[in-house]
């Protein structure tokens, strides 16, 4: 499988999901191979690589296609989980009206176009496997929340729709494609008074784990979802409802 966004969280988790199932993990995420790396993978298993820049997505997406090619592997998966969410001087929410034109281009391109030029990039690669799609949305694409700002819900809102586009077309070539949505989970991205929406919103009263998010995401890969496609699954503990 290829992962964006594997240096922290959701990512990290789900590396070590899967690679403790025995799948080969090509890890993406803009800083280099950690040498106190977690999990038993090396610089082969790892690309660096700028979402936020198209030319350097293109030449990490062919960078991917050669790894697979020289290694005569498939490629069961590709999981889009990278993500930026901008924040004020102050670490504060920015608003629609406050947010600069450049800091919404460079929100979209790494979280709503990176996706689909990946996943445009490798489908040879996953029609090949059969294989599945999983692009991480999150439960602020579908309400206004205190500290994710415009920029991030609504390119979050869009990948979510891109999901049910990408489902329609890319299951008639035989991959399924779909969304996990998270709520709260304790990761490092969290923003102080989140403990008040816990108490307030969520009904299962605690934040998710990383690792309970990661379990989902290698439901949708698996063969024990092999006829859901174009599915949003929500790991918020009820906060949704």
């Amino acid at each position: 499988m290829i992962l964006t966004g594997a240096s922290r969280g959701i990512g990290h988790a789900t590396v070590k999901r899967f690679s403790s199932a025995g799948w080969r993990v090509i890890t993406c995420s803009r800083q280099p191979f950690p040498e106190n790396c977690p999990w038993e993978m090396g610089p082969e298993d790892h690309i660096q690589m700028d979402l936020a820049d198209q030319a350097d997505t293109e030449r990490a997406i062919a960078e991917m296609k050669e790894r697979l090619r020289d290694n005569n592997s498939h490629l069961n998966a590709l999981v889009n989980n990278a993500a930026i969410s901008p924040k004020g001087s102050e670490g504060e929410r920015l608003g629609a009206i406050d947010t600069g034109i450049s800091d919404w281009q460079k929100v979209f391109q790494v979280n709503f176009f990176g996706p689909i030029m990946l996943a445009r990039g490798l489908l040879s690669e996953l029609e090949s496997a059969q294989g599945a799609v999983v692009n991480v949305t999150s439960i602020v694409g579908s309400r206004v929340h205190p500290f994710a700002g415009a920029a991030y819900a609504t390119s979050k809102a869009a990948l979510a729709s891109l999901t049910r586009e990408m489902a329609h077309e890319f299951g008639q070539r035989g991959v399924r494609v779909n969304a996990i949505s998270p709520g709260e989970i304790d990761t490092a991205i969290l923003s102080p008074g989140t403990e008040r929406i816990v108490e307030e919103q969520i009904p299962m009263r605690r934040m998710g784990e990383p690792e309970e998010v990661a379990k989902a995401i290698y439901f949708l890969c698996t063969e024990q979802s092999s006829y859901v496609n174009g599915a949003e699954l929500h790991i918020n503990g009820g906060q949704h409802v």
